[in-house]
Order: structure tokens, then C-alpha cells, then sequence
């Protein structure tokens, strides 16, 4: 984990959150500036800055987020609806938080464009 990183100190319990899942690999929480009425994002707590710091032995970790939000999407009522799952990877890709981690986000129509 890194010292001043804000997902690691969530993940740390150094900011309080209040978890929509937990567990030794991942935390999940709701955005705290929404974008649509459910907007969770799913952090993994090892810190990687980007899908490119991401490696072959986290294969297993990326898929277990991915099914994780499909998991959180049923819970709040949008995987018949539909919803979107996104990662943002480096400055243009509109990463913010340096730390890997994908929003879910649903609840309302989406544009269909990406960018």
C-alpha cells in the first residue's frame, strides 16, 4: 500500500467509508460524487496505479472485481437494466485517483458514446 495514497488509506481504515463490500482482496464503496444513482467504486487494497502495473498473477484479482460488480449490480437493481463498469487508465483516460479501480455505474440511461 502506498503512505499517501487516498484508496490505500481507505482500504486502511485511515478514512472512514462505509463499506457496500469487503474482503481480503477488494473494497467496494459508493462514490461520494455520483455520476448516477448507483456509483460504486471497487477498489482492489494492493496498490497498483493502473491496469499497466497490473500482471499476469492478477489475472484472478481483475476478474474477481468485474464479477464483483455484476454481484453489486444485482444487489442494487440495475443488472437487468443495465449498467456500466469502467476503468479509467492514466491522465487522458481521465484517471483521477492513482490507484486501479473501477466504477460501476447504473440507475439511469447511459450515453452511449465513451468519451
Amino acid at each position: 500500500m502506498s503512505d499517501e495514497c487516498i484508496f490505500c488509506k481507505i482500504a486502511r481504515k485511515e478514512v472512514p467509508t462505509q463499506p457496500v463490500y469487503e474482503d481480503h482482496d477488494l473494497l467496494a464503496f459508493d462514490d461520494i460524487h455520483p455520476v448516477a444513482p448507483v456509483h460504486v467504486l471497487i477498489v482492489p487494497k494492493e496498490h497498483m496505479v493502473n491496469l499497466n502495473d497490473a500482471g499476469k498473477n492478477d489475472v484472478p484479482l481483475l476478474g474477481k472485481a468485474l464479477r464483483l460488480a455484476a454481484k453489486i449490480a444485482d444487489e442494487r437493481g440495475v443488472a437487468e437494466s443495465g449498467y456500466r463498469v469502467v476503468v479509467n487508465n492514466g491522465e487522458q483516460g481521465g484517471q483521477i485517483v492513482p490507484h486501479l479501480h473501477f466504477h460501476l455505474v447504473g440507475g439511469r440511461p447511459l450515453s452511449s458514446g465513451l468519451g
